[in-house]
């Protein structure tokens, strides 16, 4: 039950972060391009890949740290189902080209992003 509710709380905060994002970006650059999910999903795979080399593997992060943070924060931060619902209605207004371009470059730059989160861990937690 503990975990299950630091889950929840790192999901509620998460969420949270994931809005502020979204008004930032729809603020800032407008609504022609799903950029919100792009930033969340490349920033939350280099988040994640800062905990889970910090904070699993170099400071021997309990599993209630690992719940809240992975879980939970960056659980509630990034979500792929918007990132599908974003590329289907590009497809759905016509915009196949741009569509391709959102699917591959929130694949590729989030993975490149973990492995970036990864080093820049193993830098500064040596």
């Amino acid at each position: 039950m503990r975990l299950l509710l630091l889950a929840m709380g790192g999901g509620a905060i998460g969420a949270g972060a994931r809005h502020l994002v979204n008004g930032a970006c729809m603020r800032c650059i407008g609504p022609g391009f799903p950029w919100a999910t792009l930033v969340v999903n490349v920033a939350g795979s280099v988040l994640m890949g800062l905990v889970v080399e910090a904070v699993t593997r170099r400071l021997g992060g309990s599993v209630e740290w690992r719940t809240f943070m992975a879980t939970g924060v960056l659980g509630g931060f990034t979500t792929f189902s918007a990132f599908s619902l974003d590329a289907a209605n590009l497809m759905n207004r016509g915009d196949n080209a741009l569509a391709l371009a959102y699917v591959l470059g929130s694949v590729v730059l989030s993975i490149l992003g973990l492995y970036a989160g990864l080093a820049l861990a193993r830098t500064i937690f040596p």
